[in-house]
């Protein structure tokens, strides 16, 4: 079974200096019809004015992932760790026992966007840490790359669950294939332009929850896309 969510039936909160769409329930947010999917918890697509931001807060027993689309992201974290998120990088931050940061918009004159994801972890408790990869445009062009999964590796974040996490770029006509195994099933989140899934037409901000298909056929349509997919157990 393939199910759309629409970009359009999102959650919204627009605080003037942050444009945010929730995919799932989150904060005034509340939908029980659309609460996560298996370990995925939180697709969240915000858009912070320059020099606007999170102040310190924190969070414990959640891995939370940041992917930028544009502009750059200043983090700070209660580890010592700092750095800026740029289009192409992947962060990961196991919240664990307890982490306190802040994000911030790096730029004083053009806005930041970008998508948080945030994943339950398999074991409570963890030790707080965090990664920061990259990923040119050209490992993710016409081919689902994995960027993050529960065994990590060189150029691929570690995921504390059973998920693995990958990003394509297609051009209209170009076409991935993605198998899944029995047990498991898939989220796809459109980051930007538009493709079709298994014949169904899905522009930027649309999702689709997959239970119960053995394969998927992603091809891109006119408009350059890009794509992420979660591969979970469920």
């Amino acid at each position: 079974m393939i199910t759309v969510r629409p970009a359009s039936d999102r959650g919204v909160a627009d605080f003037g200096w942050l444009d945010s769409r929730h995919t799932f329930s989150f904060g005034h947010y509340y939908d029980p019809r659309h609460m996560g999917f298996a370990s995925l918890r939180v697709i969240n697509e915000d858009k912070v004015a320059p020099g606007q931001g999170f102040g310190t807060h924190g969070h414990r027993d959640m891995e939370i992932m940041t992917y930028v689309l544009s502009g750059g992201l200043d983090h700070q974290d209660s580890l010592g760790g700092g750095s800026t998120i740029h289009p192409g990088d992947v962060q990961r931050m196991s919240a664990g026992t307890g982490i306190r940061h802040s994000e911030f918009n790096a730029s004083a004159t053009e806005p930041v966007h970008f998508l948080q994801i945030w994943i339950l972890p398999e074991t409570a408790g963890l030790r707080p840490s965090y990664e920061q990869i990259h990923v040119s445009p050209e490992a993710k062009q016409g081919h689902l790359h994995l960027i993050g999964s529960r065994q990590g590796g060189d150029g691929v974040v570690t995921i504390h669950q059973d998920v693995n996490l990958y990003a394509a770029i297609l051009t209209a006509g170009q076409t991935v294939d993605h198998a899944i195994a029995p047990g498991r099933g898939v989220w796809v989140q459109v980051v930007r332009g538009g493709i079709t899934l298994n014949g169904h037409p899905l522009t930027a901000g649309d999702g689709a929850e997959i239970t119960d298909v053995a394969g998927l056929t992603l091809v891109g349509t006119a408009t350059e896309a890009e794509v992420l997919l979660f591969d979970l157990a469920v």
